[in-house]
This record gives structure tokens, C-alpha cells and sequence, in this order.
């Protein structure tokens, strides 16, 4: 990577970071230098496996499992970063749920509550955490992982894209906020890049969505690398509030 997106010295977290995009963001900015925080909640022999192709690599991390929608994890993880690294200069909210399409007569409230607990709760109770270390240092980087979804409108799919919008509307207030502690609150928003947990996803479909796409493709999780980097990295010091799009011109403002 070129020494503009030198990350050497900084720590940074990437929730739900063991497989799919999160895995190829938490490896972009290894690759940059920083020591990587990888995050899963659940699946532990997996979060092993990642751990180790990132230590094969020769980059510096470390595997902490907990739940980024509870406070008690949240803070425990935090503290156990604090512990071996020192505090989290850079943080990547990307742990996401299952998110079934249907229509909305077809939800509960519960499924609603999922949506906020993963994309607003959790980027609030990671921010309140890592945010005093950034603010005493004046340099931080909040990056929010969000989807094309809310740009397009996607039906049958309210739940997950009025959750989205709502972590759009905190970005861009959380960027203002922390703008005069030399802390910048970004946004990336990935097109449908298929994934670990899309296997299921027919031919067809696929086929019928890369069809709308202008650059006549369909995204891979190693496109979010350039992005991420440069949004952690000291070139983006003057970059906030901001939304950027990954999906090969798919929504194009």
C-alpha cells in the first residue's frame, strides 16, 4: 500500500471482521500497517482460523469474541484492546444479522428492534468506549458500514433499510460533533457483494442484478480495501460526514 494510507502504530477494530467483507477490510488495513482487532460473536473455531491466516500473513492482530449490541460486551471488549494494544484509533462498525427480504406485513417488532440493536445501538455503545481515547489523542477514525439499499430505496426490505438510514442520519451528526476533536465519522456503503452467507443466492439472481450494475460486474469483498484504507488513513483528515458508494456505479451521487 502507498505510504499515504500508512496505518503503521494505529490500532484498529472491525466488528464481525472473521469472514466475508469484514475479513477483507480487516486485511486491507493489516496490509497498511495497522495491528487489527478481529471480532466475531459467535463462531469461534472460525474466528481461530482467521486469526491464524493473519498472523501466517505476518500482520499483527488479535481475536476477541463478543456481542457489539451488548453494552457488557462492548466494554469488555474494549478493555481487553486497551489491555494488549493500548487504545482503538481506528473503528469499523460492520457486524451485521441475517436480512431476510419480505414483505412487511411479514415482520415483528422484534425483527425491527434487531435491525436498530446491530446498526444504531452498536455503533453508539463502541463510539462512547473508544471515542475518549480518540478525543484525548485529537485523531480518530469511525467508519460505519452501510448499504446501497438506502440510496435505492430496495423494497420488502424495510426493516433493514430504515435501519440503515438511521446509522446514515448518526454518521453525519456524529461527523459534525466530532469534527473540532481531529475525529472524522464516515460511511461506506457496499453494493450486493456476494458472500459466505449469500450462498444460497440463485444464478438468476445474481445474474439479474449484475445486469444493473454499469460497470458490468459483480463486486468482490477485496473492492472495499482501497476505501476503507484511505478513510482510516491520515489522507482522509479532511473527510466527514461522508457516504461513499462501492457498487460499480449502481447509484451514482
Amino acid at each position: 500500500m502507498s505510504s499515504l494510507f500508512d496505518l503503521s502504530g494505529r490500532t484498529a477494530l472491525v466488528t464481525g471482521s472473521t469472514r466475508g467483507l469484514g475479513r477483507a477490510m480487516a486485511f486491507s488495513l493489516a496490509q497498511c500497517g495497522a495491528r487489527v482487532v478481529l471480532n466475531y460473536a459467535n463462531d469461534r473455531a472460525r474466528g481461530l482460523a482467521c486469526h491464524d491466516s493473519f498472523k501466517e500473513a505476518g500482520h499483527e492482530a488479535m481475536l476477541v469474541g463478543a456481542s457489539v449490541i451488548d453494552q457488557d460486551d462492548v466494554d469488555r471488549l474494549v478493555a481487553e484492546v486497551e489491555s494488549e494494544f493500548g487504545g482503538i484509533d481506528i473503528l469499523v462498525v460492520n457486524a451485521t444479522p441475517q436480512q431476510p427480504q419480505n414483505p412487511i406485513e411479514s415482520y415483528d417488532w422484534e425483527f425491527h428492534q434487531q435491525m436498530i440493536d446491530y446498526f444504531l445501538k452498536s455503533p453508539y455503545l463502541l463510539a462512547r468506549r473508544v471515542l475518549p481515547h480518540m478525543k484525548q489523542q485529537r485523531w480518530g477514525r469511525i467508519i460505519n458500514i452501510g448499504s446501497e439499499v438506502l440510496a435505492r430505496g430496495i423494497g420488502n426490505f424495510s426493516p433493514y433499510v430504515a435501519a440503515k438510514g438511521a446509522q446514515n442520519g448518526w454518521t453525519r451528526s456524529m461527523a459534525t460533533e466530532l469534527a473540532p476533536h481531529g475525529v472524522t465519522v464516515n460511511m461506506i456503503s457496499p453494493g450486493w457483494i456476494p458472500v459466505e452467507r449469500h450462498a444460497g443466492a440463485s444464478q438468476s439472481k445474481i445474474d439479474s442484478y449484475q445486469s444493473r450494475v454499469p460497470a458490468g460486474r459483480m463486486g468482490v469483498p477485496e473492492d472495499l480495501a482501497g476505501s476503507v484504507a484511505f478513510l482510516a488513513s491520515e489522507s482522509s483528515g479532511f473527510v466527514t460526514g461522508q457516504n461513499i458508494h462501492v457498487n460499480g456505479g449502481l447509484t451514482t451521487f
